[in-house]
C-alpha cells in the first residue's frame, strides 16, 4: 500500500501499483505545465465522501511506495487515466483495463496479409 501526500497535509492511501500508473499521469501533465483537478473517493473510515485537489507545476506531492520493486505498468491503464485527466472533470481512478495482447508471430503474419 502506497501513499500519496498533498502540500504535506492531504494523504491519500492506494494500492503501490495504482499510485505507480498515477505518478506516471501526474508527472505527464506537470512536465507539460498543465495544471489539473485529481478526485478519488475516500475510505469509509474518514466519511466516505470524495476529496479533490488542484495539481499544478509548484504542488508539492509525495509518493510513497511501500513495495520493493517497480510494478509493471500496463499501458491501456495509462491511456485511460490520461483520458480522465485531459477532461474537464480532471484525473479520477478508472478500473484497469486488460492489457493489450503480446503480438505473436502468428499475428504478425495475419497483420501482413491483410495490411
Amino acid at each position: 500500500m502506497g501513499k500519496l501526500t498533498y502540500e504535506g497535509t492531504v494523504k491519500v492511501d492506494f494500492d503501490d501499483r495504482t499510485l505507480a500508473h498515477l505518478q506516471l499521469v501526474i508527472g505527464t501533465k506537470l512536465r507539460r505545465g498543465e495544471p489539473f483537478h485529481f478526485t478519488w473517493r475516500d475510505d469509509v473510515s474518514i466519511g466516505d465522501g470524495r476529496t479533490t485537489i488542484w495539481v499544478h507545476p509548484r504542488c508539492a506531492l509525495v509518493y510513497k511506495f511501500y513495495g520493493s520493486r517497480t510494478p509493471q505498468l500496463n499501458p491501456a491503464w495509462i491511456d485511460a487515466l490520461a483520458h480522465t485527466a485531459n477532461s474537464p472533470s480532471g484525473l479520477y481512478l478508472v478500473p484497469e483495463p486488460a492489457p493489450p495482447a503480446p503480438a505473436t508471430a502468428d499475428a504478425a503474419a495475419q497483420e501482413d496479409l491483410i495490411g
